[in-house]
C-alpha cells in the first residue's frame, strides 16, 4: 500500500494498520458526539497489536436527500481505494467490516500534530499534501472538505477524513482548498493521475472492485470521468456555478 505515517497510528505502519482493521476485534470506548452520524471511538487489538480507530456503523447513518441510504461507509472505503491508487496516502487505512453494532467503516485514529493551526494550514498554497487532497477532492467530487477534516501527524505527512458524502455522479465539489482553482497541475499530479486511469481500466483493480463494491455503476463511470477531464485539461478544477461552493460550517 501507499506509504504513510507510522507515527500517526501507536506506532504502527499504514500496512499493519490496515491488517488489524481486517482481523482484529473493536472494544468501543466512546461515542464522537459533534458527528452528524454515529461514530464510536474503539481500540481494535489482535491479541498482540493494538490501535485506536473509528468506526461508524451503517445502521447509524443519518438519511440525505442526495446520497442513498446506508452507502456513507462505502464511500470512505471507496475514498482509501483512490487515495492509495494516487500513491498518496491521503486517507488512512479504511476497511469496510463487520462490528459490535453491524457493518460499517472502521479507520484508523490519526494522532495528530495539535501544535499546527489548522485554518493558516487550509490556506497554504505551497503545502504539497494540502495540494494532492485539492486532488484526490476533485477526484472523488468531495462535498464536503472542512478544515477540520485536515489531519496532519507529527511527521509532516497530512491526512484527511470524513469522505461519506463523496462520489456524487452530479458535480458537486464543495471544499475550503480553492486556492489552486484554474492552475495548472503539478507534474506530480499529472504522474498519479495517470496511474489512477490505468488502474480504473482494469476491472480486477483494487481501486476498481470498491467502487463496483460501494458506488453505483453511474457514480464509478462518473470518477473515471472526472479524472479523464482533469488529466485533458491539466488544471485544478472550479466551483460549480449553480451549487455552494464551500461547506458550512467551513471548520
Amino acid at each position: 500500500m501507499a506509504g504513510g505515517s507510522r507515527d500517526a497510528f501507536d506506532g504502527l505502519t499504514p500496512a499493519e494498520g490496515l491488517s488489524l482493521l481486517h482481523e482484529g476485534t473493536f472494544t468501543v470506548e466512546g461515542r464522537l458526539a459533534a458527528a452528524s452520524n454515529a461514530t464510536l471511538y474503539c481500540t481494535v487489538s489482535d491479541g498482540t497489536r493494538s490501535a485506536a480507530c473509528v468506526y461508524k456503523p451503517v445502521a447509524g447513518e443519518r438519511p440525505l436527500w442526495d446520497f442513498p441510504d446506508g452507502t456513507l461507509a462505502g464511500r470512505e472505503v471507496s475514498a482509501f481505494a483512490v487515495s492509495e491508487a494516487l500513491g498518496w496516502a491521503v486517507v488512512p487505512p479504511t476497511v469496510h467490516r463487520d462490528g459490535p453494532f453491524g457493518e460499517g467503516m472502521v479507520q484508523l485514529w490519526v494522532h495528530g500534530d495539535t501544535t499546527v493551526d489548522l485554518v493558516e494550514l487550509s490556506r497554504s498554497t505551497d503545502h504539497t499534501g494540502l495540494r494532492r487532497m485539492a486532488v484526490l477532492d476533485a477526484v472523488i467530487n468531495n462535498t464536503d472538505r472542512k478544515i477540520g477534516h485536515l489531519l496532519p501527524t507529527p511527521a509532516g505527512h497530512l491526512y484527511g477524513c470524513d469522505h461519506g458524502v463523496s462520489f456524487a455522479e452530479d458535480y458537486k465539489l464543495r471544499t475550503v482548498l480553492w486556492q489552486w482553482q484554474g492552475l495548472p497541475l503539478t507534474e506530480e499530479a499529472l504522474t498519479a493521475l495517470m496511474r489512477l486511469h490505468g488502474l480504473l481500466a482494469d476491472p480486477v483493480s483494487e481501486v476498481s472492485a470498491a467502487l463496483e463494491r460501494h458506488l453505483t455503476g453511474p457514480e464509478a463511470h462518473a470518477v473515471r470521468d472526472r479524472v479523464d477531464l482533469l488529466i485533458q485539461h491539466g488544471i485544478h478544477p472550479y466551483p460549480a456555478p449553480d451549487w455552494p461552493a464551500v461547506p458550512w460550517p467551513p471548520v
